[in-house]
């Protein structure tokens, strides 16, 4: 390492000394003034607790900037096929509502918000999926009443004089469960039909890295075991759903044959002779005549 530094340090350095305020700045509120110093502006790269976070604010970024996209192609998928197959509404749901819990608790706590900035993120497009699962499957008032009933709970999450920090511990702990128990259905669903349906691929390994890279940055940054525990069983759940999508790759669903109600051609055919033969001979008109 000693080597690599004194190899970099006479080509960065004039770089790193010399850098815009605004992106001194933004290196310094990310880093800190003493490990700014030591990685960026010294190049001393052997500081082992300094490097671990500097790894830790990169994935938070890394993980925050793909969030912004992350269901976008699960949407595309319900709009152009305008069907909800193989997608869980109830595990939308319970997702969306551990998310605006965790990010109500993190903001309120005062959390970098590079280690839970993603949940806001995917909290709004997971809105978008879920209503739209309920419009495709003809529930269109229910959409919107689910939208209004999380707006509801949104402003009341993140208004003090409604829920103090002593609740908010006790819902956080909640949704820890709640991000547990919004995989299953999802699972479950996958598992019944036979198939991933219109689930992306994208969103559910995006999904399973993106849980184990703030496994890292919780451990880094974040001293609540309530979170850590989340993530650590949401990255169980994740792994299970990768899993599946595996296993069903090109898996069509399971179809149950609906009992035919009509006979076919050689069908009619043979109960019509059936019937003729089984009906009985009347007597033929008699020629004997009377006296």
């Amino acid at each position: 390492m000693e080597q690599l530094e004194t190899a970099l340090r006479p080509v960065l350095q004039p770089i790193t000394q010399n850098l815009p305020g605004p992106i001194r700045d933004i290196g310094i509120s990310l880093l800190g003034n003493h490990c700014y110093k030591t990685l960026i502006h010294d190049v001393q790269l052997s500081d082992a607790s300094c490097f671990k976070l500097a790894i830790s604010k990169g994935l938070g970024i890394g993980i925050i900037g793909a969030s912004a996209v992350v269901k976008i192609p699960q949407l595309l998928k319900l709009l152009n096929s305008q069907s909800a197959a193989g997608l869980s509404f109830l595990a939308y749901a319970l997702e969306t509502s551990s998310y605006l819990i965790s990010l109500a608790y993190n903001a309120r706590m005062g959390f970098p918000f590079s280690t839970y900035g993603e949940t806001a993120f995917i909290a709004v497009q997971n809105v978008a999926i879920a209503a739209l699962i309920l419009q495709y499957s003809g529930k269109g008032a229910a959409a919107a009443a689910f939208v209004a009933g999380l707006a509801a709970a949104g402003y009341s999450l993140f208004s003090p004089g409604i829920i103090d920090m002593k609740t908010m511990g006790l819902l956080q702990a909640g949704a820890g469960a709640l991000g547990v128990a919004s995989k299953l259905p999802q699972i479950i669903t996958v598992w019944q039909q036979g198939s991933t349906g219109q689930l992306s691929a994208f969103a559910v390994f995006n999904y399973l890295f993106g849980s184990l890279s703030r496994i890292f940055t919780t451990l880094q940054e974040v001293d609540d075991k309530l979170i850590l525990y989340g993530f650590i069983s949401g990255f169980v759940l994740n792994a299970v759903l990768a899993l599946q999508m595996i296993y069903y790759w090109n898996s069509a669903p399971s179809k149950v044959s609906a009992p035919s109600h009509k006979l076919n051609e050689s069908g009619r055919k043979e109960a019509i002779a059936m019937t003729t033969s089984a009906e009985p001979k009347g007597k033929g008109p008699s020629t004997r005549r009377r006296g």
